[in-house]
């Protein structure tokens, strides 16, 4: 993975990778946007794109919004009513506050959501790696309580890399040596990139309480094979009987 000149250097992402998830991300924050780890642009618009004959939608939500590209780029595009971000990342907040101050910042876990039934459409990019499987039917969950009856969760999903790929093995070692870090080191860094399987995903958002749907983002290309390279999920909420 490239780290640009103005991304952190070597130094500091050894202590940002033996940090906890939030310090980690605490010390990242000011040169995130340099960084192969924040979500494309071309991703950020395809799915404006894809949710604008959708809506348009009233309130909205990022969850885990970090520095706010999110907010920025898809729900004030698509939102008529106010937008808010949340994140567990104090450093991470305060870059999207310097980068869109009229939007709502909000300091909390993804897994005890401040909300009830206040959203029309929540998105999430770049996040679901630091959710361990076991953890994301209360993540789910309570993004389902914090929509309104009707509303929407979207979020993009890549196609898995071709087994034997360099895209494969590289994500392979990652997993590998982030399963290796947490093992033998204390606290915990959480950032799992193969753990986030579609099938899976979609049996825990039907579970949760959702309908499940998926559309190509054909603007990010096919594959060899004709498969879309990203999908995005629409998880409608439906109301328990």
């Amino acid at each position: 993975m490239f780290i640009s000149r103005e991304g952190p250097g070597l130094a500091e992402l050894a202590r940002q990778a033996l940090s906890s998830t939030q310090r980690g991300y605490d010390l990242l924050a000011p040169k995130f946007h340099a960084t192969p780890f924040r979500t494309p642009d071309e991703v950020l618009d395809a799915t404006a794109r894809a949710l604008r004959p959708l809506g348009p939608f009233g309130a909205g939500l990022d969850l885990c919004c970090g520095t706010g590209l999110g907010v920025d780029r898809v729900l004030r595009r698509v939102c008529t009513g106010p937008v808010t971000g949340i994140d567990f990342s104090e450093g991470m907040l305060a870059e999207a506050r310097r980068a869109v101050p009229d939007a709502e910042w909000v300091r909390a876990d993804a897994r005890a959501l401040p909300a009830r039934d206040a959203f029309d459409l929540a998105v999430s990019f770049g996040a679901f790696g630091h959710f361990l499987p076991h953890e994301r039917p209360t993540l789910f969950a309570q993004v389902h309580a914090a929509l309104r009856p009707g509303g929407l969760f979207a979020f993009p999903v890549a196609a898995p890399p071709p087994v034997g790929s360099r895209q494969y093995w590289t994500l392979w070692g990652f997993d590998t040596a982030m399963r290796v870090r947490n093992a033998l080191w204390h606290p915990r860094f959480v950032m799992y990139y193969r753990r986030f399987r579609l099938p899976e995903v979609s049996r825990d958002l039907l579970d949760a309480g959702f309908t499940v749907n998926t559309v190509p983002l054909e603007r990010l290309g096919r594959r060899p094979d004709g498969s879309p390279r990203c999908r995005l999920v629409l998880a409608r909420r439906r109301d328990r009987s």
